[in-house]
């Protein structure tokens, strides 16, 4: 489950569902969507930067049984150019605060 590509869908709560039943959750991916965003690849945001219901959609995946490792997916040209150490903890703190 890879909320950059699915939080807009007006039955993700019911797909999120229907899968976790299924035994069909094997992973999930966070980030955030930046609006307006300058790339649909690379422009990916850290959580809280942009506009996707990141807790909302957390509690539906672990409300259909989902207990895995979740994973930090930021795609950015942006953020690649910049010290990696300090990225890692911005990742770190976003994903506490937003996720």
């Amino acid at each position: 489950m890879d909320v950059y590509h699915l939080w807009w869908d007006p039955d993700l709560e019911a797909e999120i569902a229907r899968c976790g039943a299924n035994g069909h959750l094997f992973a999930y991916h966070v980030c955030d969507w930046k609006s307006p965003t300058e790339h649909l690849l690379l422009d990916r945001g850290l959580m809280g930067e942009g506009c996707i219901p990141l807790r909302q959609i957390r509690g539906w995946v672990e409300d259909a049984g989902f207990d895995g490792f979740v994973e930090v997916e930021i795609f950015s040209e942006t953020y690649w150019q910049q010290d990696q150490h300090a990225f890692l903890d911005r990742i770190q703190r976003a994903y506490l605060t937003y996720s």
